[in-house]
């Protein structure tokens, strides 16, 4: 970091409950904390609500970034080809050239939500060497019992979308379980019709392109009745079909996903 600068103090909301936690854990810690958040323009409701709610909370402005420019455009910009795990253009252009773009050449301390009980995980480290990232959560040891504490605590709870949906992101995330996707065809069958019409796109053209690698949207509501099946034999509590959060302990190490995306999901 250069010495001629001041050092800012960066904390990003991801609408997550880990990143919402640290900003609550840190708001008295560190006064002088900018908070922001990179609105991909496909964020669920419940998400937006809650980074309102947050804002309301920490009592300063939570900076929007991607202003004009959400997915639709990047989308167009890409061939109209949808991300995918091998190709997360999404997460580069509406989730990291923000953040880097919102730094500049300020010299930055970026406080990364990634709990004690996270070991494997290290999260998004820029390569420019204005960006220093920090870990509190790993640093003083606390967990994601310890997250939920912070969150009843301070009167938000967790964010709502976690009574079917055991992350934040967009509302086609591509890291979505196939029980989250039926999820969002049950809660927000607009969001899911949106996500079907790009999936049309692909196929209308005669391209097998779909969100997922084995089956279309179509085809998985159409067995929706076996997917809620299989994954209440996979719970011990099967009654509670609609809740993610407890059903999953917290625990995503068993996603596909990397640390690249704890940018969009923490």
């Amino acid at each position: 970091m250069s010495n001629n600068k001041p050092i800012r103090h960066l904390l990003g909301i991801s609408g997550g409950k880990d990143s919402a936690a640290l900003a609550i854990y840190m708001r008295d810690k560190v006064p002088e904390m900018e908070y922001f958040f990179a609105d991909t323009g496909a964020e669920l409701p419940e998400t937006l609500e809650f980074v309102d709610l947050m804002e309301d909370y920490l009592g300063k402005k939570i900076i929007r970034l991607n202003a004009g420019k959400g997915f639709d455009h990047y989308l167009k910009l890409n061939g109209n080809f949808l991300p995918t795990a091998r190709s997360r253009w999404c997460t580069i252009n509406l989730k990291l050239k923000p953040f880097e773009q919102f730094v500049g050449d300020d010299n930055v301390l970026s406080y990364v939500a990634i709990r004690a009980d996270e070991p494997q995980r290290t999260g998004y480290i820029s390569t420019k060497p204005n960006i220093k990232a920090c870990y509190p959560f790993k640093e003083d040891g606390l967990d994601i019992s310890d997250v939920k504490n912070i969150l009843d605590e301070s009167g938000l709870g967790m964010p709502k979308y976690y009574e079917w949906r055991s992350r934040s992101g967009c509302y086609f995330c591509f890291y979505q379980r196939k029980i989250e996707w039926i999820g969002l065809s049950e809660r927000h069958p607009d969001y899911f019709e949106k996500a079907k019409a790009f999936e049309l796109y692909h196929k209308n053209l005669g391209r097998n392109h779909t969100w997922t690698q084995d089956e279309s949207l179509d085809e998985m509501v159409a067995r929706k009745d076996e997917i809620k099946a299989q994954f209440a034999l996979s719970q011990d509590k099967p009654k509670k079909l609609n809740n993610l959060m407890d059903a999953l302990s917290g625990d995503d190490s068993d996603d596909n996903d990397d640390d690249g995306c704890l940018v969009c999901f923490k």
